[in-house]
C-alpha cells in the first residue's frame, strides 16, 4: 500500500467504526479526490456521508465546523494547502477559537486534510509549505506524516480528537510504499519517531526532508559519522523532549525543513533549543531551509530550492568541525 492509498483506508476505517464521521470537499466523492486519495468511499458509505462541495474553501471549513458543533466528526479536504489562504479566516478565527471562546462548552472534532509540498512540479501557487502559516494559530493541532504507517495512524488519531487537527499530506510522497496491517496502531499526536540512532549529531526533519535526512545519515555513516534522525511527526504539539534527550548524547543539532526559514517550525525549534538548552550544545544549532523565494516551476530551480542530501551532509560536517 502506498501513501496515497492509505488515506482512503484510514478514513474508511474510521467511518466504519463511527457513523458520525463524514467526508466533504471538492471532488472527494464521485471522482475519488483530485489525487485519488478518497477512491471507493462514496460507493462504500453513500452520498449522505461522502459529499462533494462547491469550489469554496471558506464554505468547506465553515460547514465542517457547523457539522462538528451539531455532533458529527467531519473530515474536510482542502485540495491544495496553498488554498489555506482562501479560508484563513475560517481556520484561524472560527475553527481554532470556537472551543476556547465557548469556555469549553463545545467540542470541535474537525480534521482538515491538505496536500502540501514541493518537488512535483506544481509551481508557486500549488506547492507551498503552508504548515508554517498555521503555527501561530493557537487551537490548531498540526500533523505532518512522512510514512504510510504514520499517515494512517495520525489520520485516524486526528479524526478521533475532539479538537481541530490539520493533517498535511505531502504530494511528493504519494508513491512511497509501506505496510499497514489489519491491526495497525494509531499514532499519538506529539510523539516523535526516532528513525535512526547515532551519537555524533541530531538531525530533525519532517515529511520529504525526513527521507533525505535518512539518506544523508547513510552517507555520513560511510564517513564514520553516526547521526540520530528524528521525525517529529506533528508540529503542534511538538515533542521537544525527544530532541533534547538526543542532544544529551550528541550536543549538535541540525534541523532540515522544506520552505523558507522565517517564521517556520524549524526556526522555532532552533530558537527554543538555543534559549532553553544552550548548555547541551557544543556547536550552534543550524537550520537548513529553502531560499526565501516562491517555489519555482522549472524543474532544476525547484530541485535547487529544496534542501538536498548534499547540503545536509555538508552542513553536518561543518557542525562536527565546529
Amino acid at each position: 500500500m502506498n501513501y496515497r492509498q492509505v488515506i482512503a483506508r484510514a478514513i474508511g476505517d474510521e467511518m466504519a467504526a463511527d457513523d458520525r464521521v463524514i467526508l466533504l470537499g471538492e471532488d472527494v466523492a464521485a471522482a475519488g479526490g483530485a489525487f485519488k486519495t478518497t477512491v471507493g468511499l462514496l460507493e462504500r458509505f453513500g452520498p449522505q456521508r461522502v459529499r462533494d462541495t462547491p469550489i469554496s474553501e471558506q464554505a468547506i471549513v465553515g460547514a465542517a465546523l457547523g457539522a462538528a458543533l451539531m455532533g458529527l466528526r467531519p473530515v474536510a479536504e482542502i485540495m491544495f494547502a496553498d488554498f489555506a489562504g482562501v479560508c484563513f479566516d475560517q481556520l484561524a478565527n472560527q475553527l481554532a477559537k470556537y472551543r476556547y471562546m465557548s469556555g469549553g462548552q463545545f467540542r470541535v472534532p474537525v480534521t482538515i486534510r491538505m496536500a502540501n509540498g514541493a518537488g512535483a512540479g506544481f509551481a508557486a501557487q500549488h506547492s507551498q509549505p503552508a504548515e508554517n502559516w498555521l503555527l501561530n494559530v493557537p487551537g490548531l493541532k498540526i500533523a505532518v506524516p512522512a510514512t504510510v504507517a504514520d499517515l494512517y495512524g495520525l489520520l485516524r488519531t486526528a479524526i478521533r480528537d475532539d479538537n481541530p487537527v490539520v493533517v498535511f499530506e505531502h504530494k511528493n510522497l504519494f508513491a512511497v510504499k509501506g505496510e499497514v496491517g489489519p491491526d495497525a496502531a494509531l499514532v499519538p499526536l506529539g510523539v516523535a519517531d526516532v528513525v535512526r540512532r547515532g551519537g555524533d549529531l541530531t538531525v530533525v526533519a519532517t515529511q520529504q526532508m525526513r527521507h533525505r535526512a535518512v539518506e544523508a545519515a547513510g552517507r555520513l555513516a560511510a564517513d564514520g559519522v553516526e547521526a540520530t534522525v528524528i521525525d517529529p511527526r506533528t508540529l503542534v504539539p511538538f515533542d521537544d523532549e525527544t530532541v533534547v534527550a538526543s542532544l544529551t548524547e550528541t550536543s549538535r543539532l541540525l534541523v532540515v525543513q522544506e520552505g523558507p526559514a522565517g517564521g517556520s517550525w524549524g526556526a522555532s525549534l532552533v530558537a527554543r533549543i538555543a534559549q532553553d538548552h544552550f548548555d547541551l550544545l557544543d556547536a550552534p544549532p543550524v537550520l537548513v531551509a529553502s531560499d526565501d523565494t516562491p517555489v519555482p516551476y522549472a524543474g532544476p530551480l525547484e530541485d535547487a530550492w529544496l534542501p538536498t542530501v548534499d547540503r545536509i551532509v555538508d552542513q553536518a560536517h561543518r557542525q562536527l568541525a565546529y
